[in-house]
């Protein structure tokens, strides 16, 4: 049982974390996550639900923010709410640093009236760390002694204790100046991703009475007729009933080049139609289609944590408390060695500014959020930062072959005539034409030029082929056993797929060659992933032997094996694991290879548009049949995961450095401010690369 509140104004990844934590040591509680992007509080109710239930959480958050609203509605896109919140600390942080300016101009050059100084430092810092103090208050209330607020209070007041008071205001002000700037790139990320998700209309233009009305997408049934105009995007999934036009699919699959539409085509929300008006019959509601979808699968992937990001979270809770020990320790023994209490408080002040863990538990988070983010933007869902950190960690890719690394439908690949071409393709269409076998369909679309005649007489020959009677003239079009049994020498093709020998009379024309081909950009991607260090590549297939051993060594494929029932394709590649390094990716279509996507390391499923079996089976959706998609996304995983090691050690290190120069004297309050605020801001901004770089 499920309970979904909604924080609003929530922006700090951090605070939720511990919001979580505390809901989480509630009896009644079972599991509470946190959809920052959402703003969105999911709870697993262990027991009934309290009656108070909006009031107990309500305090809960207000521990840790007091300005974020708990409310049982989600926020609209028109809310304000979060600007409200940014226009009042602005006039907050520029009347603050007047007020200090003032006090420093005093106290500075006007001895004499040092105590008016001292005056402006106390009022400038209740104005900048007011709402620091109430939460530092708040959080010893409810017992929870160690974050940040109750870190830059103690060593704050402990400033002005030993009359360092313009150092005491200016950490202050950097502070709030830090969380300012902080929460403003956590805000600039989740508009950024929202803006990439606003892919579907709220409205549609249905028929109802005879005449086109606009409503609400929700109240659209499926078999109503909707109407699109261009330039509007598709509210519903549906088939097109009347109208030809070109769509823009790049919300949904990463594709720039449009796709053509016409009457019977399937046609998926949140496209751009650009030519022509469109009529469309709806097929799916509004919260089953493939926009709605798509959505969902963004937003919650912020509640799946990559270990990176689970180990920050479990890091700050025992960090925290560590550094304050630490802190006391420095203040007290030393102090009671030396006396000199007032220059060991003074070190322990400083101490506990450099060891403020904002850096790590802001910038963690926000690299997953804006790696997911640009992942989906190029058609690439991922479920979860846990899922982005397993693909950057990818060594070998295993890939099935139908409609994975091939089209997966019959044509014809290659023609080998035995005389000249024109006579091959004419004779094959003419012995073809009356048939509804797939090879039979595979070869009028190669020959769609050629203008068909209806044959005198047309007969099937059951495991051979075909004959078609034109006059005097007798067409024999089939296996190597027809032209056997017909006496008629022929050639055994060079290529490996379905071969159809063609006859004209007791004239050997030549043979086409029928196969799965392969993707046009199934070579480049594979390039690409042995670009990328992808040491190993396989192929696991239900095909026969020689056209999957075609197609590896057309790729360049490490290994392959072929004739596989969906049981075998677990054992084989359980076998390719057991012989791997690092983490084993499976692409597949998603449905029947359902088994093996859910043992790999990283499921990724592929062109899988519409499908509920790919999106639950695979931890990675390729929204389209484009392969290129793949080894993007692996530089996409590459480049976050990259990026969050960075912050760890820049963080870590500097703090260290820093915790140590504090704790021998060398390191002042100024030093201090670079070592909190400075390491988060350049941590931030080295997270939001991500968000900058849109082709990753």
């Amino acid at each position: 049982m499920n309970k979904i509140l909604y924080l609003r104004g929530l922006t700090c990844p951090n605070c939720a974390a511990r919001i979580e934590h505390e809901l989480q040591r509630l009896d009644w509680v079972r599991d509470a996550r946190i959809t920052l992007l959402k703003e969105e509080l999911a709870i697993d109710l262990a027991s009934a639900e309290p009656a108070d239930i909006e009031t107990v959480v309500q305090k809960i958050v207000h521990t840790f923010e007091p300005d974020v609203r708990v409310t049982a509605t989600p926020a609209k896109a028109a809310d304000s709410h979060g600007d409200q919140e940014e226009n009042a600390r602005v006039p907050q942080l520029v009347a603050g640093a007047i007020l200090a300016v003032t006090a420093a101009s005093i106290f500075y050059l006007v001895p004499e009236r040092q105590a008016i100084g001292i005056t402006g430092f106390i009022l400038a810092y209740l104005l900048l760390g007011y709402d620091v103090v109430i939460k530092a208050c708040k959080t010893i209330l409810s017992r929870q002694f160690f974050d940040e607020n109750l870190l830059m209070t103690v060593a704050t007041i402990g400033a002005f204790c030993t009359g360092e008071y313009p150092e005491a205001v200016a950490v202050m002000l950097l502070y709030q100046l830090g969380e300012w700037f902080q929460d403003k790139a956590v805000e600039r990320s989740k508009r950024s991703i929202a803006d990439m998700m606003d892919i579907c209309p709220d409205t549609a233009c249905v028929l109802r009475n005879g005449t086109f009305a606009t409503v609400s997408a929700e109240a659209v049934t499926p078999g109503e007729l909707v109407l699109v105009k261009p330039g509007e995007k598709v509210p519903l999934d549906g088939i097109v009933k009347t109208g030809d036009s070109r769509l823009d699919t790049r919300a949904l699959t990463g594709e720039s080049k449009p796709r053509s539409i016409h009457p019977g085509d399937e046609i998926l929300s949140g496209t751009v139609n650009l030519e022509a008006s469109l009529q469309i019959e709806v097929t799916k509601a509004s919260h089953d289609s493939t926009a709605a979808k798509v959505v969902r699968l963004v937003e919650d992937a912020a509640s799946h944590k990559a270990p990176s990001e689970a180990f920050i979270t479990k890091f700050a809770r025992y960090y925290t408390p560590a550094v304050v020990t630490l802190a006391l320790l420095i203040a007290v023994i030393p102090g009671a060695i030396t006396g000199e209490w007032t220059e060991w408080f003074r070190r322990a002040c400083i101490f506990l500014v450099i060891s403020c863990p904002c850096a790590l538990v802001i910038s963690i988070p926000l690299s997953y959020f804006s790696g997911i983010g640009i992942a989906s933007k190029h058609g690439i869902l991922v479920k979860g930062g846990n899922y982005l950190d397993a693909l950057s960690q990818v060594r070998t890719v295993v890939f099935d072959k139908t409609g994975t690394l091939t089209k997966g439908s019959f044509e014809v690949t290659h023609a080998e005539p035995a005389r000249d071409l024109a006579s091959l393709r004419q004779a094959a269409c003419y012995a073809e034409q009356n048939s509804n076998h797939p090879i039979a369909q595979s070869i009028r679309a190669y020959c769609k030029d050629i203008a068909p005649i209806q044959p005198d007489t047309y007969t099937e020959i059951p495991g051979k082929g075909v004959r078609a009677v034109f006059g005097a003239d007798t067409y024999h079009a089939g296996n190597a056993a027809l032209m056997q049994s017909l006496d008629i020498p022929f050639t055994a093709p060079a290529h490996t797929g379905t071969v159809v020998h063609v006859a004209r009379n007791a004239e050997y024309l030549g043979s086409l060659t029928i196969s799965d081909a392969l993707r046009p950009e199934a070579a480049d991607a594979l390039k690409s992933l042995r670009n990328l260090n992808i040491i190993k590549t396989a192929i696991l297939s239900g095909d026969a032997a020689p056209v999957v051993s075609s197609v590896a060594d057309e790729l360049a494929m490490d290994t392959y094996q072929a004739e596989l029932l969906p049981a075998d394709k677990v054992s084989g590649f359980k076998r390719i694991i057991e012989s791997s390094q690092g983490r084993t990716a499976y692409v597949g279509d998603g449905i029947n290879d359902a088994p093996v996507l859910a043992c790999a390391d990283v499921g990724i499923s592929m062109g899988a548009v519409g499908s509920d079996a790919a999106v639950e089976a695979s931890d990675i959706v390729l929204m389209s049949d484009d392969l290129s998609l793949l080894p993007k996304g692996i530089r996409i995983a590459r480049k976050t995961h990259g990026i969050v090691i960075q912050n760890i050690t820049f963080a870590l290190s500097i703090k260290l450095i820093f915790l140590v120069l504090g704790a021998f004297g060398i390191a002042n309050l100024w030093t201090a401010v670079f070592a909190d605020v400075g390491v988060m801001i350049l941590a931030v901004l080295n997270a939001m690369r991500m968000l900058r770089d849109q082709a990753a």
